[in-house]
């Protein structure tokens, strides 16, 4: 018999209340996520909630050098890209994912002002701060 006081009125894992059921069992969620943001706080937040819609895998690179080697180790289902990374943008990640065809995001704290490369134009963009149900809708159309 289990017993714990200290857990006994604690809620249960938001992780787990958030996970979606779909009627076969399958999820419409991209497994595996890599997310290239050089601020932790927004990183951290980001992976919560995308393990709270039922990614099973958030990776967390900091620089563009550090997003090629992590797609090059392993290519992701999905990708969230912060265009304006410390000293760099994060285009050139861009291009190597568009190039092994993998969906992104590009994700900015800078609105319209951010230049976007010409090639990268049509690309869906969320706002930060975003909302839960935009990232959420992002993540389940693959940036589409």
């Amino acid at each position: 018999m289990r017993l714990s006081l200290i857990g006994k009125n604690m809620q249960p894992s938001i992780a787990r209340i958030m996970i979606p059921a779909s009627p076969d069992g399958s999820s419409d969620v991209p497994p595996d996520v890599l997310i290239v943001e050089d601020d932790p706080i927004i990183a951290i937040d980001f992976e919560d909630r995308l393990l709270g819609f039922g990614v099973t895998s958030v990776r967390t690179v900091g620089s563009v050098a550090q997003a090629l080697a992590a797609i090059a180790a392993r290519a992701p289902d999905f990708a969230l890209l912060d265009v304006e990374l410390s000293r760099e943008k994060s285009f050139a990640v861009a291009e190597r994912l568009a190039a092994l065809e993998i969906p992104f995001v590009f994700v900015t704290g800078y609105g319209d002002e951010t230049r976007i490369a010409p090639d990268f134009v049509n690309r869906p963009r969320l706002q930060k701060p975003c909302s839960s149900d935009a990232l959420e809708a992002a993540l389940r159309s693959r940036g589409s």
